[in-house]
Order: C-alpha cells, then structure tokens, then sequence
C-alpha cells in the first residue's frame, strides 16, 4: 500500500483547519504526516495528532497558492500526495481510498466532495451526522456509481480535493507559478497535465466534507487576481478561462472583457455586490449559476421591447 502524505494550504479560520486535522486523526489507514503551507503570520496551534504536522510558512504576498502547494510537494516523504482544501474534514476512508485507487490508475483522481450547512460541527466530528445533512455541489457532478471514471475535459479539474503520486506530480513540474491569489492555477495545471497524456478521473470515494464559511461566488473580492490570471492563461494558451466569473462581472458591470484586448476592470464591487454574491447563512455553499441566472433576468426584464 502506498505511504501517502497530505498537503494543506491555510491562513485563518483555525477551527476548520483543527478539524482537518481531527478527519485525519480517524482515518483507516494513517498518514505518514500533514503538511501545512501557513499562509498568515503566526503557525496555528493544533490538537495532537498520530501522525508528524508540519507547518510551512508560505511566502509571496496573497494566497500564493500555486507555490505554496508545489513546495508542500517537494518537502512531502509519501509516494502518494493528497491535496485537501483547509475547510475540508476527511471522511475516515478518504486515504485508503485514494492510496487503492491510485494503484490503479497512475494520474490525478478527484474524490468526493459534500457541503456541510452552518453549525454541523458545532457537537464535534459525527460522520454519520454529516452524511444527513451534507449536500452535493450543485455545479460539480457527482462521482461515478463505483470505481474509477475517467474525465474527459480537463476543465472538471477541481483543486479542493485531489491525488496524485509524488513522483508523477512532480514529472509534471506541479503547478505554473506566475499565477497569484485567487484563480486558474487549477485550470492551468489540468490543461497542462492534459497535454501531457496524464489522466484525470473521478472516484468513487475519497470523500472529504467541506465545512461552512462565508464566501463569494462569482467571488467578487477577488477581482483583481481573477482578471489577471485570466490574461495569464490566455497569454499562454490562446484562450481565457475562468469564463462564467468572467461573464457574472461583465453583467455586473464590474468589467470589459471583449475579445481582442485586455480585460479592463470598470469599477470597484460595491455592497449591492456583495449582497448579491455572498453566501447566505443558510446556504452549504455559493452559488455562481445562481448568480448568473438573476443577472439575465434583470438584463432581460431592462432590455427595450422592440416593435
């Protein structure tokens, strides 16, 4: 079986990353450490865990993810790497799911992934809890009926819960890091790993639950680094990505993003924004498509009826 490592990039929201680490503690099969990239000034204090934590002060400015996430890789021991966003508590079979699977196929496998409401974990780690209460995504599609399911557009790529083998990933040269804060560096390394005739599947399994916190989709307070690495991509590929944000700004008026030119940002996201795009308290998670929707029918309900 092989010896997995798990990698984690966090700054702030402690309680979610102790409960990380609480998910890790109950897994089936252990693994051989936590790696977290610290992306704050101080490291965080951490319940004890059976296995050895390390945390790795991340540096570079704002979430500087893709780095941050390639130097994880390199200080990792494990054959496999387990990448799990900090929000996210590993359900107890997620690492020997992933360390069966990755026997199997030699590429990127993207486990499961449910949302929690607010308040699921207040009474502590209930997995049988969780399991009730706990919804899909309703812009992802789900994971196949069992095993493994190949996917055919590297644009499902999803960076919040994923493997791969150490060494694989790193033949890859990991993640492309000119990207900086928040956006595309996911997309950019499943176009690259498509490139390269690497797989990446889904898996039944892996499942990791993803705990509450206030956010922003479209995320609005991302702007900047969004537009930017939306240039960066098309710099390198001929094409923008990240394309539904990109249209919820421009019916927004946030932005001009026609072809041909660079994006130009058109004004600052204001409240109205904000409320529009904020994840409400009853909500597991922020809802682009939602978003998108209300936008065309305010665009539709203003547009003149012609003659």
């Amino acid at each position: 079986m092989h010896s997995v490592s798990i990698v984690t990039l966090a700054g702030g929201r402690p309680e979610h990353l102790c409960n990380l680490v609480l998910g890790i503690a109950q897994q089936s099969q252990l693994p051989v450490e936590l790696i977290v990239g610290v992306m704050q000034d101080a490291p965080y204090v951490l319940p004890d865990a059976p296995f050895p934590i390390r945390q790795m002060p991340v540096e570079g400015g704002t979430l500087p993810l893709a780095a941050a996430r390639n130097a994880a890789a390199r200080a990792a021991t494990g054959d496999v790497l387990v990448f799990l966003d900090m929000d996210c508590i590993p359900a107890p079979g997620l690492v020997a799911d992933y360390a069966a699977a990755l026997q199997e196929l030699d590429g990127l496998l993207m486990g499961e992934v449910m949302y929690l409401p607010g308040g699921a974990t207040a009474g502590g780690l209930d997995f049988d809890g969780f399991a009730r209460v706990a919804v899909r995504h309703s812009d992802r599609r789900g994971p196949p009926p069992q095993g493994i399911e190949r996917c055919e557009d590297y644009r499902c790529f999803w960076s919040l819960n994923f493997a791969m083998r150490r060494d694989r990933f790193l033949a890859t040269g990991g993640f492309d890091e000119r990207y900086a804060g928040y956006g595309g560096e996911d997309t950019d390394f499943g176009k690259g790993l498509d490139g390269l005739g690497v797989p990446i599947a889904w898996l039944k399994g892996g499942l990791a639950y993803h705990q509450y916190h206030p956010h922003h989709m479209p995320p609005v307070h991302h702007l900047d680094s969004v537009v930017r690495n939306a240039q960066l991509f098309e710099t390198k590929w001929g094409y923008r990505t990240m394309g539904h944000w990109l249209h919820a700004f421009r019916l927004m008026g946030l932005i001009d993003d026609a072809p041909g030119r660079p994006i130009r940002i058109l004004r600052r996201p204001g409240p109205d924004d904000l409320a529009l795009t904020g994840q409400q308290s009853d909500q597991p998670y922020a809802n682009t498509a939602r978003v998108i929707r209300l936008l065309e029918q305010r665009q539709a309900a203003a547009a003149p009826i012609s003659a």
